[in-house]
């Protein structure tokens, strides 16, 4: 699973990357993203790429309360045309998910150490998502969204069984094109990422704690 990540590029260098007109909202440097936050989400309209907040969970326009978001933080990009939850939202409402790294747990010694898997670069990229909305008994309106996995690529194999999937930048408006549904082509882009272009390192085990979201979660440390 992808259950924590991190996004602390610089806003104009993130306009620039992703091709957005403008960001309408305050985007702070986020050291370890958890689910159940607002977090960045880019969707294209009319060709017109645009970014909003999202909440990390999907929340189905069908379910009955709010809590299954906790469940469905990822979805596993091998079923993704089999599961009801995620085959609508495979046709129509595809996003990606800004980032610069994320965190999986080590199996160490009967211990789990912490990693940070990058870019070599330090570039931003993103993760392809699904989102949805939900509408509360009331009429609120909640907006949700997912992120898709996959298998490992030979970076993180070594620390987990999954990884998010990375879009390619040359994929990324592909993915983002609802007028265009061509599941065996959008299901080509679904696999891991280059890992040459990868890197991981040790990290504090303080990124455990989601209250813990300054600097020091994407420092790396020693090995212990």
């Amino acid at each position: 699973m992808c259950g924590r990540f991190t996004l602390v590029t610089d806003p104009e260098k993130l306009m620039s990357r992703f091709h957005l007109q403008e960001i309408p909202f305050d985007l702070k440097p986020r050291y370890n993203i958890a689910p159940g936050q607002q977090i960045p989400a880019i969707l294209a309209d009319g060709g017109r790429r645009r970014i909003g907040q999202l909440r990390w969970g999907l929340v189905p326009s069908w379910a009955q309360d709010d809590k299954i978001g906790y469940k469905m933080i990822n979805a596993r990009a091998e079923t993704l045309q089999e599961k009801p939850a995620f085959r609508r939202l495979f046709e129509r409402k595809r996003c990606m998910i800004p980032a610069d790294g994320f965190f999986e747990w080590k199996q160490m010694d009967g211990r789990k150490q912490p990693m940070r898997i990058t870019m070599r670069s330090g570039e931003p990229f993103a993760f392809a998502g699904l989102f949805d909305t939900w509408t509360a008994p009331d009429g609120q309106k909640l907006h949700t969204c997912t992120i898709i996995t996959t298998r490992p690529n030979e970076v993180v194999a070594d620390i987990h069984d999954r990884m998010p999937v990375i879009l390619r930048q040359e994929d990324e408006d592909l993915w983002l094109d609802r007028e265009k549904y061509d599941p065996d082509l959008l299901q080509s882009l679904l696999v891991p990422f280059d890992p040459g272009q990868m890197r991981a390192y040790p990290v504090s085990a303080i990124v455990g704690s989601p209250k813990n979201d300054f600097p020091a979660c994407i420092e790396e440390v020693a090995w212990q």
